[in-house]
């Protein structure tokens, strides 16, 4: 019989805080669970910020937080779990990132707990405690971890940078008061 340690029990706290957040959060996107829009409403949300087509937006975004966080709380294919989350989390920091960092203040500060986590799971794996483990860890190898955030970063990085194009296209285009009346 083996017997856990205090990483492996840190570790299974991580997974399943981080990725219940994250799951429930993708569940708003994609079914309107807790309060959420479902796609439809985060469809037209996610255009609107400037992730187009947005109900596509809203689908992957979606499918990223839930999928990655109910993996994550499993710790199963955590490699792929963990970028997927934290992409996913690469994207909304981007929409706060104009208020700056605090989440009282609209910031980022919450998606970015919620990505480094997810990526810092990635990185350090699920501990004893998971379906990684108990299967042998066939969907957590050591070259996984670079892979799947490589290509996270760069998916991520073009969804990201395609949405600031189009945010500020549509900045140039609108009008400022030039002075108070």
């Amino acid at each position: 019989m083996t017997c856990f340690d205090r990483r492996d029990l840190g570790l299974l706290l991580l997974r399943l805080g981080t990725g219940g957040v994250l799951a429930a959060h993708g569940a708003q996107k994609l079914f309107g669970w807790f309060g959420g829009g479902g796609l439809a409403g985060t469809g037209m949300a996610m255009a609107a910020m400037g992730y187009v087509p947005g109900k596509q937006s809203a689908l992957a975004a979606g499918l990223a937080e839930a999928g990655g966080g109910t993996l994550l709380a499993l710790g199963l294919a955590t490699p792929a779990a963990g970028a997927s989350a934290a992409g996913a989390m690469a994207g909304a920091m981007a929409v706060h990132l104009p208020n700056g960092f605090f989440a009282s203040e609209g910031g980022f500060e919450h998606a970015a707990s919620l990505g480094l986590t997810a990526a810092g799971l990635a990185v350090s794996g699920p501990g004893r405690i998971s379906l990684d483990h108990l299967l042998g860890h066939t969907v957590d190898r050591g070259w996984m971890v670079p892979a799947a955030l490589g290509v996270t970063a760069a998916a991520t990085l073009a969804v990201v940078g395609a949405r600031t194009k189009r945010v500020r296209r549509a900045a140039e285009g609108e009008q400022t008061t030039l002075f108070d009346e």
